[in-house]
């Protein structure tokens, strides 16, 4: 007998996926909510800003560009309210390193070291308050001239010509024994780097309502060299494949880079 004859199995057809390409509506749809997103998040939570001077050294370092928390100190309701889901609110308080509006320039970082009722003092820059001497490992003392008004505060003798004469008559009307009693809803500020801080020492108190962020961290810090450090080429020579890395390496602060403020 033959062998039986085997049917030939029927050809098989391999199947197309095929991807979908979004339309040119789905397209700007996603665009749009991309924006919406940014926006709100620029508008209500994050913003950025550049360090101008020396004067939060060396927690904050001329160059550096922070990404700040709007959300942090606002009140809630609004818009407000969303956000609060993603950053919650809490209230100002002593050692917060924090933005708040003024006149010239428009926007100030500082940190709090006076919050509403406490009793503030400064001996030989050392600052008390309520009695108790400040641990403050984050202060620079720099060099500079003597000051006698920001070194010992508060004083009863006007003896710095950078000090706003409507906060010295307001400093010397707040003065109890010898020390600066922080009104309701105002905030006492100085610079980190003490010498070279032009603050509440010298404008006085910082409303509540004028508190606008807290920086979050460094996303980014420019190395700005002083132009002593400029050197002119002195021929056509071709330079080094090391020379552009130095150049690279010395172009910005790298480890500063994503770094928490606090």
């Amino acid at each position: 007998m033959s062998a039986p004859t085997q049917t030939p199995a029927p050809p098989t057809h391999r199947s197309h996926v095929w991807e979908h390409l979004p339309t040119v509506p789905e397209a700007l749809a996603s665009l749009m909510r991309t924006v919406v997103v940014a926006l709100f998040l620029l508008t209500f939570v994050l913003q950025p800003f550049l360090i101008p001077s020396e004067s939060m050294e060396h927690t904050l370092l001329v160059g550096d560009f922070l990404l700040v928390n709007k959300q942090i100190f606002a009140p809630s309701g609004g818009a407000h309210s969303i956000a609060h889901l993603v950053m919650p609110y809490r209230d100002v308080r002593r050692g917060d390193i924090v933005v708040f509006h003024h006149p010239d320039p428009p926007y100030l970082v500082k940190r709090v070291v006076g919050v509403p009722g406490d009793h503030i003092r400064i001996d030989a820059g050392r600052v008390t308050v309520n009695g108790t001497q400040l641990s403050e490992p984050y202060v620079a003392f720099e060099p500079v001239a003597p000051n006698q008004f920001g070194e010992n505060f508060p004083t009863s003798i006007y003896t710095d010509p950078n000090v706003d004469p409507a906060w010295w008559r307001e400093l010397q009307a707040l003065t109890r024994n010898g020390e600066l009693v922080v009104p309701a809803g105002e905030y006492f500020m100085l610079g980190d780097n003490r010498n070279h801080s032009k603050d509440s020492r010298f404008w006085g108190f910082v409303p509540r309502s004028e508190i606008i962020a807290r920086p979050l961290v460094i996303y980014f810090s420019l190395r700005r060299p002083s132009t002593t450090d400029v050197q002119q080429a002195t021929d056509d020579r071709l330079g080094h494949d090391r020379e552009l890395t130095a150049r690279l390496a010395a172009f910005a602060r790298w480890k500063r880079i994503f770094r928490v403020v606090h």
